[in-house]
């Protein structure tokens, strides 16, 4: 059996990853798989059932309780929370600190790691997270840090709720991506850094597309195909 090829991109919230992992998987004809969507759908769960955030033994407790799948339909990937399809109920904020917060326990992270790795032994991937090739994909055939500074970052997220009509307080939002970024980066279980083999892609003053193209030079170069 030929050994699979995987591309991990890293980096902070807010940083795009998914929407340039998504458009870089179509362009190689990989299985992209969103890692921060497994750790939304458990979040879910626990906000589901009134478990706080900081309580780390009902955290624990309840991941046992926990079935996550992953499914694909036509390309598109669709996440379910003990059977239920929730790919559309996982991008709320209240989730996402959920799982920013729950994400630092290591049963969390045991639970996912062993889902995440089946996925890319059994297909090209392109995996996003904030530990893949750190802790997730050691072992990725390319490996990409993608950032962009905070104040960036914040006004994407700001743009991107206004267009879907939510209220929301420009200030606030970065103020809850800095945390995130000093809970990711400063948590003992796997933190958000750059693997010391990654390439850093700062998106601060480039378009979606000249990230794109980036990536792809970056994946292709590495694998002999012509950038």
């Amino acid at each position: 059996m030929n050994k699979m090829h995987a591309v991990a991109i890293d980096g902070p919230a807010g940083a795009g990853k998914s929407t340039i992992a998504k458009a870089v998987s179509r362009e190689l004809g990989y299985t992209y798989v969103d890692t921060g969507a497994m750790f939304r759908a458990m979040a879910l769960y626990f906000i589901r059932n009134k478990i706080a955030p900081d309580d780390e033994d009902s955290i624990a407790k309840a991941v046992g309780n926990v079935g996550i799948e992953i499914r694909y339909d036509n390309g598109t990937q669709k996440i379910f929370l003990n059977g239920e399809d929730v790919t559309g109920l996982i991008r709320t904020e209240e989730v996402g600190n959920m799982a920013s917060a729950s994400s630092v326990y290591s049963e969390v992270r045991k639970k996912l790691l062993e889902l995440q790795r089946k996925i890319a032994d059994e297909n090209n991937v392109v995996m996003d997270g904030r530990d893949i090739g750190t802790v997730v994909l050691p072992d990725a055939d390319t490996k990409i840090f993608l950032t962009a500074s905070a104040g960036v970052r914040a006004e994407r997220r700001y743009k991107e709720l206004l267009e879907k009509g939510v209220s929301c307080d420009l200030a606030e939002i970065e103020k809850d991506i800095r945390e995130r970024d000093s809970r990711d980066s400063s948590r003992k279980n796997a933190p958000l850094k750059q693997a010391d083999d990654a390439v850093l892609v700062d998106s601060s003053d480039m378009t979606v597309e000249e990230v794109i193209r980036k990536i792809l030079s970056v994946v292709r170069s590495g694998s002999g195909e012509n950038p």
